[in-house]
Formats: structure tokens, sequence, C-alpha cells
């Protein structure tokens, strides 16, 4: 349950802000330019400056992004260059393409495709592109992996905290990540967690609700936003459906059809860059069996088993292996927690929706959603230094198993 504070939501952040200040070495804040980052930047470097305190500033620069984006993180580094240490990486990092089976990961900045490059390289002097600069980084490096990897990295074996400008409001995963009372924390403080022995994540604007951050700009005219925002204002969307990140991911997918009305020089790049962005436009708004949201369908003469079947035998063997390995693991773990005959072809859809049970419909949503992870199946993103062998792994104990789909 969600309790007041009696103060405003800009007067609980700033309290934060001071309380991470007084209590940590190092203050770093994690920086998308996107309008919630953008305002706990504003306020973490108000009170770097009145300290005199440095601050460290990670921007991790995924290639394929608005150039108002860029634009706005440039003018964000000039502003606050004198008390900030700024980290513009530009490095090969693994990303999520979740409009292609037959592509599903793309790598930023991969030299060996530098002619479909969306953007060129960033020319200034914050901009990190040599993969040597990092003792922890390898190229095509998991996005997950880098995060807490820099956090240690910057913390030089000091208390370090890094400013995560995240919203509780704008998703379920998002309050769990501040609500969970199993998480440690920081001083059993809710709005802290605890990523490494060194380094915490702090969510100074958690509770802020979308308003909030848009009344914050108007009552600070000098403080810069980014006008992408406005574009998106123009062309329809809603302050809750304002959403900027690299555009193929899970979620971003379906905010690609606004690249060729708002920046259409960049959209052709970004289509050519990777397979399936231009279909992922046109389609990726669609309900049902096309996307897999909300309600789906079988076809006529199918079984959701049958069905599950049949979407898997139709991908490319790399995707299918993937596939195939995930849902092995998910009727087994239902297996051993009382279904030994197996899961059944559909459960109550309530049910089904809370994850409460299992059943052959939720395979078929996850895959027709091209839900890589699995995360609609319960499972999370696997590392890539230890994913080849859960692979290996896997095939073996379908192998024993003598696992057919």
């Amino acid at each position: 349950m969600k309790k007041g504070l009696g103060i405003s939501t800009f007067e609980a952040a700033k309290q934060r802000i001071n309380y991470t200040f007084d209590n940590f070495e190092k203050v770093y804040v994690s920086f998308s330019a996107g309008k919630d980052s953008t305002v706990m930047l504003h306020m973490v470097m108000d009170e770097a400056i009145k300290r005199k305190r440095e601050v460290g500033i990670l921007f991790i620069d995924l290639e394929a992004q608005y150039k108002a984006t860029i634009d706005h993180a440039e003018n964000m580094f000039k502003q606050y260059d004198e008390y900030a240490k700024i980290f513009w990486v530009c490095l090969p990092i693994h990303l999520r393409n979740a409009v292609s089976v037959y592509e599903p990961h793309w790598v930023c900045w991969e030299k060996e495709k530098e002619d479909m490059w969306v953007r060129e390289m960033p020319k200034n002097k914050w901009v990190i592109s040599d993969e040597s600069y990092f003792d922890f980084f390898h190229a095509a490096m998991e996005f997950e992996e880098f995060v807490p990897l820099f956090g240690d990295w910057y913390s030089e074996g000091k208390s370090t905290a890094c400013c995560v400008g995240i919203r509780s409001d704008e998703s379920l995963n998002r309050y769990r990540s501040i609500a969970r009372s199993d998480k440690a924390m920081y001083k059993d403080l809710k709005w802290t967690t605890k990523v490494t022995d060194l380094t915490y994540n702090i969510y100074p604007v958690y509770d802020w609700n979308t308003s909030d951050i848009w009344v914050f700009h108007g009552k600070n005219k000098d403080k810069d936003y980014n006008k992408l925002y406005d574009f998106m204002h123009l062309a329809g969307l809603s302050i809750h459906q304002m959403r900027i990140c690299q555009p193929y991911g899970d979620d971003q997918r379906r905010g690609l059809w606004l690249f060729h009305l708002i920046e259409p020089q960049t959209w052709a790049k970004v289509v050519a860059r990777v397979n399936g962005a231009n279909s992922g436009s046109l389609y990726m708004q669609e309900w049902g069996n096309v996307n897999g949201y909300r309600k789906i369908t079988k076809p006529k003469g199918h079984t959701w088993f049958s069905f599950a079947q049949l979407l898997i035998n139709s991908m490319p063997p790399k995707t299918k292996e993937h596939f195939t390995n995930k849902i092995f693991t998910f009727e087994k773990w239902w297996k051993e927690q009382g279904y030994p005959d197996g899961i059944p072809d559909a459960a109550d859809y309530q049910m089904e929706q809370k994850r409460l049970a299992p059943s052959w419909r939720r395979v078929c949503k996850s895959l027709l959603r091209n839900d890589y992870w699995c995360k609609g199946l319960g499972f999370t993103q696997h590392k890539s230094a230890a994913y080849t062998k859960y692979l290996e792994l896997k095939k073996r104990q379908r192998e024993e198993a003598e696992y057919r789909i």
C-alpha cells in the first residue's frame, strides 16, 4: 500500500538526494536522456554544485537513437561538465532485436558493420569507443552485464551510489524493484537496492508520476529537456505513452512507427540496420495472433500444444533451439509442482494471466510475442558469459529425457 509522506514529491526527492551525498563516498547518475533521468540529473547536479562534489554520469549510447536525444545529451553535458565526470559509452554492446526471429539480437557500434551504423560515431571529448578503456569490457557484452560492472569499476573500492531515474508507476516490474521486501537495501530504505558489495542503486524520483516530471520543467524554464517529447506530442502521443530507448527492444518496438514521422532521415537507417524493423513498425500495434498481445486464438483443427509445435517448427534452427530449451525447462518445473502428466492445453485464463497456472496456451502466447527470454513463462535474462554452457546443459538434459516438441 502506498503511504503519503506529507510533503511534495519534489521535496521527497531532494531529501533522498541529500541523504545519498551524505552517506556515499562516490555518486554517479545512470542517464538515458529520457524525461525521468533528465529531471533526476538536474536535481543531483544542483546538489553536487552546491557541495562542490564531482558526480559521474554514465550515458550508454545505443547507436540507433533519435538525433534529438543525442543533441539533448550533449547539451546536458556541456551544462554540467565542470562538476561531472562524463562517460559517453559507444562500445559494441549486445542488445535485443524483438522484431525478428532470424536476427534476435544485434550489436550496437559493431565495427564490422560500420557502413550500416544508424549514426556516425560522435566526436566529442566524452566519448569512449576504445574497447580497452574498461578492464572488464569484452566485445558484445550484454547491456545488463555492463551496468553493474561499470559501477564496481567506478567505485574504486569506495561506497558508491548510482542514481537511477525509474518511476514505479511506469510498469509492474519497476514497481516491484522498489516495493519488494526480499531485496537487499541500504539501511532498509525501500528506495535503494544493493547491486554489489560496493554499489547501491538509488531511486530519487521513484514515487513521481508523469505529470510531476512536466510540472518540474514548467517551473524550471532554465532546465533543458529533450525536445523529442514535443514531436511525440505533435504525433498524437499522450504524456504517458512517451518512451525513449533503443528501438528494437521487446517493449520499445511498439514505438518504431514514430521514427518515420519524427526523423525520416534516421528512419531509413533504422530500417536497414536490423532484420524485421520495417514489418515491426507496420504490425507491432496489432492485437491477437499477429503479436500475441491480449487474447490469442488457435488455428482450426489445432490444440494449443499442436499450435506450439507449428510455431516452433516454423523458426530458424538457432531460434528454435533456444525456445525449445525454454519450453522444456518450463514444462519440467511444472511437472515437479503438481503436474506429473505434463502441463494442460489450457487453464483458467485469469490464473494464466497471473502466471499461477501453466498451459500450452501460455507457451503459444510467448512464441507469438517473440518473447525471446520467455519472461511471460517466468524466466529472466541469462548472462552472456554463461549462456553457451546453459545451452549445452539443456541440450544434454533434453536428450536424456528424449524430449520432443
